[in-house]
């Protein structure tokens, strides 16, 4: 029976020998991962005074190296949205405990990813906006392939989505977008975090992770085929440019080609150790520019029917001077996206989404004068 737990009772870093929920639904940490500081300033924010768990408390301190960092994600990314916060923490605190195992060469119940994937699906299908915007946001400070996971899934499942893949494949593509690289963790840590130039050796053994990731997905979690050419061939071109096989155009599977413009453009727009992230408009121009070389042209174009030439939680700024949020894309009109008025333009400000709705296809005298980067916001 779940026991009643007051926030003042948890000490921050202390962990649970049992899930912790905030209610009968909303998962709070699975059980072994620590209670941050942040989650409890979050749920006194919220007006949250209990947690239930049918665990014991147990003590920690601060965080491994390479612990779990849900503690880089910034909840206001989210906009309010609480459930989503904790889905996407959920999902990550999940995934990185699947591969904090095959790093070590334990066994993993497929289970264990099967129930990320269909949350993905579930984020996508209810908050697909809301979501989008929170990996656009530039706030997902800390890299993990754990976050980078979930993220490419998440993308991936988008592009999926408007490509109308029946159910069974959106899964698949969820399940090997998740894994993607998961080969990654058998190659030798000093060529990953290695700084500057790899040696032709050294570029060898990483060229080989898809390689590793196709024989963890089918050989150690036993998922079909069609899931581990996922992972063996995300890092194809469509030219042939690319690895582990040289395999070109048609040859690359369906959902490979997906997985490699949802990684692409979530590598372009997240924060990693050596560089600052894109912003979504200019990963979308990136994207645009690529002339049939590393991705399928059909593959880009429903991503961007999907996202727009400003993707969903973008900033941008208007021709009369107000900043907005885009809220909503048009298919068949990409430039001309719906958006949330942020800053109108007499400089009044609307925090908590109550601004405006503008739709930029009937508003025939305004237009986006330019994309804004979101730190670029917060500075002022």
């Amino acid at each position: 029976m779940k026991k009643k737990i007051t926030l003042d009772q948890i000490k921050p870093g202390a962990s649970f020998s049992e899930d912790v929920f905030i209610d009968d639904q909303n998962l709070l940490v699975p059980a072994g991962v620590p209670v941050k500081q942040k989650d409890l300033d979050m749920l006194q924010k919220w007006g949250v005074a209990f947690v239930y768990t049918e665990g014991t408390q147990v003590a920690g301190g601060p965080s491994a190296p390479d612990a779990l960092r849900t503690d880089g994600v910034n909840p206001s990314a989210f906009l309010g949205d609480r459930d989503l916060y904790h889905a996407y923490t959920d999902m990550v605190d999940k995934l990185k405990a699947v591969y904090d195992r095959l790093g070590r060469l334990e066994g993993v119940e497929p289970k264990m990813v099967d129930q990320i994937s269909q949350d993905v699906l579930r984020v996508v299908r209810d908050k697909q906006s809301r979501a989008v915007a929170a990996i656009l946001s530039g706030d997902m400070q800390g890299y993990s392939y754990a976050r980078a996971g979930v993220n490419t899934a998440i993308l991936s499942v988008v592009i999926g989505v408007t490509l109308k893949l029946p159910p069974y494949r959106l899964s698949y593509l969820a399940t090997g977008a998740l894994l993607h690289d998961a080969g990654m963790l058998r190659i030798p840590d000093a060529i990953v975090r290695k700084k500057g130039h790899l040696s032709e050796e050294e570029l060898q053994k990483m060229r080989a992770h898809p390689l590793l990731t196709y024989k963890i997905i089918t050989k150690e979690l036993l998922y079909p085929d069609d899931v581990g050419i996922i992972g063996l061939q995300h890092h194809e071109r469509w030219d042939g440019q690319g690895y582990p096989r040289r395999v070109a155009g048609p040859d690359i599977d369906v959902l490979s080609r997906i997985v490699s413009v949802a990684d692409a453009f979530e590598a372009m727009v997240s924060e990693k150790p050596y560089r600052n992230s894109m912003i979504g408009y200019a990963a979308m121009k990136a994207l645009l520019s690529d002339n049939s070389r590393r991705f399928d042209p059909e593959i880009l174009k429903a991503f961007i029917r999907s996202m727009g030439i400003y993707p969903i939680g973008s900033m941008v700024l208007l021709n009369n001077a107000a900043i907005a949020r885009v809220v909503e894309t048009h298919p068949d009109a990409p430039l001309r996206p719906k958006l949330r008025i942020l800053v109108d333009e007499f400089g009044k400000s609307f925090p908590d989404d109550r601004g405006d709705l503008v739709d930029l296809l009937s508003e025939k005298s305004l237009f986006v004068a330019r994309a804004l980067d979101p730190k670029e916001m917060a500075a002022g």
